[in-house]
């Protein structure tokens, strides 16, 4: 049987109240944002390069010149390049509500077409943004006048304090499996070292499965649903080779300054410690699209413009929050097309 499409009286009428909270979230954080001495801006969604990460699709296009020459840009998955490019030009500390574009994504959490919301601060550590987005939980449950968060059969309290785990924790507790040894001293995986522990932790891995493979089979399967129950969870220290875009710690150069933010099982946000060294960027940026031609038969360009800003970009710290998903936390909606004023065709 065919459903009502989402501009039907009676299914807006159903969704108007967490449309309404959406307003009202987004209007909270932004002030929030404004009064901490944030600058909104608006990142342009045409890009040279959608991002260079392996697993990441994007939605291509031709930009046609007055002449008629057609050229191939790209809606952007992120703003972060042009954001970076703002911080290289003298911006401290700004923010944008980005409309951003992933294709191949498409689900009770994902959508082809959603709002990004991510911030940047210069010369601050990434612990600074690591506050920040315990902060806009906080401000969403109390803007919707929720409790908890929930998504399905789990629950969150926004308020409680952080559950704090590096990745190598997450695997030791969650996955039975110690990861950092089949990471060499400068990061790179063993192979077959990290494939024997997932297969004796009971996973199925393939031949073809790269160390990437194996490390996200083994997040995805064993340990993010264990991730912000309860209380949220801030993951830490990935390994260097699964951070494309962020600097390696000082304490251990196996792994680097990137976090994710978890509620209910849910990754919200995504941050880093930004890389600002142009040649080792290149060369992660490169690797990251060798394996994207080697599983799906296709690479971005590179944004040179972007690795050129680098060198002038001061050291900085970034999140890219899930704002859909906060808002669906945040008012208990069991579908990320529910809190989107047209969800994609």
């Amino acid at each position: 049987m065919k459903t009502s499409p989402w501009w039907s009286p009676h299914v807006h009428a159903d969704r108007q109240l967490l449309l309404r909270q959406r307003n009202r979230i987004r209007n909270a954080i932004r002030t929030h944002f404004e009064s901490a001495g944030f600058t909104e801006v608006e990142c342009g969604a045409l890009a040279v390069s959608p991002g260079n990460e392996a697993h990441l699709h994007a939605f291509s296009t031709q930009l046609v010149a007055p002449g008629g020459e057609p050229r191939t840009l790209y809606l952007h998955t992120s703003p972060e390049f042009a954001a970076k490019k703002l911080l290289a030009a003298g911006e401290s500390r700004i923010f944008d509500f980005a409309r951003v574009f992933r294709n191949r994504e498409r689900g009770a959490l994902h959508a082809p077409e959603f709002t990004m919301l991510e911030w940047y601060r210069a010369r601050e550590p990434y612990a600074a943004v690591q506050e920040d987005c315990l902060t806009l939980l906080r401000l969403a449950a109390d803007t919707a006048g929720t409790a908890q968060f929930t998504f399905r059969d789990r629950s969150c309290d926004p308020r409680a304090e952080a559950e704090r785990l590096t990745v190598a924790q997450a695997f030791t507790y969650h996955a039975g499996i110690e990861l950092l040894s089949s990471l060499s001293p400068a990061g790179e995986g063993d192979r077959n070292a990290f494939a024997t522990k997932a297969r004796r932790a009971g996973h199925t891995i393939t031949e073809k499965d790269s160390w990437s493979d194996i490390f996200s089979k083994v997040l995805t399967a064993a340990v993010e649903p264990k991730l912000g129950r309860g209380k949220p969870t801030i993951l830490f220290e990935y390994p260097r080779c699964e951070a494309a875009l962020a600097r390696a710690t000082p304490h251990d150069p196996r792994v680097a300054e990137r976090f994710e933010v978890y509620a209910c099982g849910v990754e919200l946000a995504n941050g880093f410690g930004e890389l600002t060294d142009a040649v080792e960027q290149r060369a992660r940026f490169e690797a990251e699209m060798a394996e994207k031609q080697r599983i799906y038969g296709e690479r971005y360009p590179l944004d040179e413009d972007f690795l050129d800003a680098l060198a002038h970009m001061p050291p900085a710290s970034g999140v890219a929050l899930g704002f859909d998903r906060l808002v669906m936390l945040a008012t208990g909606a069991p579908r990320i097309d529910d809190v989107l004023w047209t969800p994609a065709p």
